[in-house]
């Protein structure tokens, strides 16, 4: 057989030859095409599962919201390993499945068994299901900040969630997008204890009201042939001003406003910690301040290189729409990792090479 292979060689030399040529030609282009990460994915499919549980203590996160969880999960069809942590207001738990399971698989047996156990919960806790992502998923750290601190920190944590944020989450191959510090901008009622006395009302009905008088409703069509409209009851809050006209209840035949019992204002939420960035100047300085950090996490299987490139493009066409004065630079990128390292087997190649 191999005597066959090498007179056939040998006779039909320009064959081999352009075979030889078309079968490397197609391995080089095969390989810029091949997705290159800092390592492989080695990871066994994994489910996560987060929970908010607001305001509780880590010991009753831990035993009325995870410890219900993990005895829920466990057992479950494939499941390898259930492991959890339990902080302040927050129950994460990583439920790992034996290798070759299908992560949708995954997740939907996770998924049912949440249905079982979502009645033993807390009423305000709702588990949900993380984004599918790798191991090896923070691939890129954004630092956005304003020049001069021109915006507050609310008006630059507004502009991360709802331009930023939503862009990059547009990109293919982006699974996640967390925003950490400046200020989520909520209206905050301050109510005034002794307005409540003077008024005889509860703290439960003022919740009550501003909850009812905060949604839309509506009210089916009206006939007015030949067009049919839409009757609905606009209730939306779009303002504070709306919000501190609300009829809390009625004294003496006269309605107590929101604002006559309490304080209305627009400030942010109430943090825990705060995020700053500094980037490295060209002239040796180091700029930056108070700011917003974007971490980026991608899906499993994706080519970092190419979704890096994806999101410093999408950076660059979002900026216009931003307010004057903002900045967006990266504080840590997967990329540069991996070209270093294209770089380090390229040099051992090229001295390999040479030596022989």
């Amino acid at each position: 057989m191999l005597n066959t292979i090498i007179r056939f060689s040998l006779l039909q030399r320009l064959l081999v030859i352009a075979a030889a040529l078309i079968l490397s030609g197609y391995g080089l282009w095969t390989a810029t095409k091949l997705p290159i990460d800092v390592f492989p994915d080695l990871d066994r499919p994994r489910v996560v599962i987060m929970s908010e549980a607001a305001g509780m203590a880590p010991e009753e996160v831990e035993s009325q919201v995870t410890f219900p969880i993990e005895t829920a999960v466990n057992g479950a069809n494939g499941v390898q390993a259930v492991r959890s942590t339990s902080s302040t207001g927050l129950s994460v738990i990583y439920v790992e499945f034996e290798f070759g399971t299908n992560v949708f698989t995954a997740r939907q047996i996770v998924n049912e068994r949440l249905q079982m156990v979502s009645e033993r919960l807390p009423k305000s806790v709702n588990p949900q299901l993380a984004p599918i992502s790798s191991i090896m998923g923070q691939i890129l750290v954004l630092g956005m900040w304003s020049k001069d601190e021109k915006l507050s920190p609310i008006e630059l944590r507004t502009e991360a969630d709802w331009i930023v944020r939503q862009r990059l989450l547009s990109i293919p191959g982006v699974a996640q997008v967390f925003t950490m510090g400046g200020g989520r901008k909520q209206f905050q009622v301050q109510i005034d204890q002794d307005a409540l006395v003077k008024y005889g009302i509860t703290i439960d009905e003022v919740r009550q009201a501003v909850e009812s008088s905060n949604q839309n409703a509506t009210g089916g069509y009206l006939n007015q042939r030949p067009n049919e409209l839409l009757v609905r009851a606009i209730g939306r809050i779009q303002t504070i001003e709306d919000l501190k006209n609300i009829a809390v209840a009625h004294s003496s035949s006269r309605p107590v406003a929101l604002s006559m019992i309490a304080e209305v204002v627009e400030a942010p939420q109430a943090k825990r910690g705060d995020a700053a960035a500094y980037v490295r100047e060209a002239n040796g300085n180091f700029t930056g301040g108070s700011a917003v950090v974007l971490t980026i996490s991608k899906q499993p299987g994706a080519d970092t290189r190419a979704i890096t490139r994806e999101i410093e493009k999408a950076i660059e066409e979002i900026q216009p729409s931003l307010s004057d004065g903002i900045r967006i630079e990266p504080l840590y990128a997967q990329e540069h990792f991996i070209d270093r390292a294209i770089e380090n087997v390229l040099e051992a190649l090229r001295d390999g090479g040479i030596s022989d």
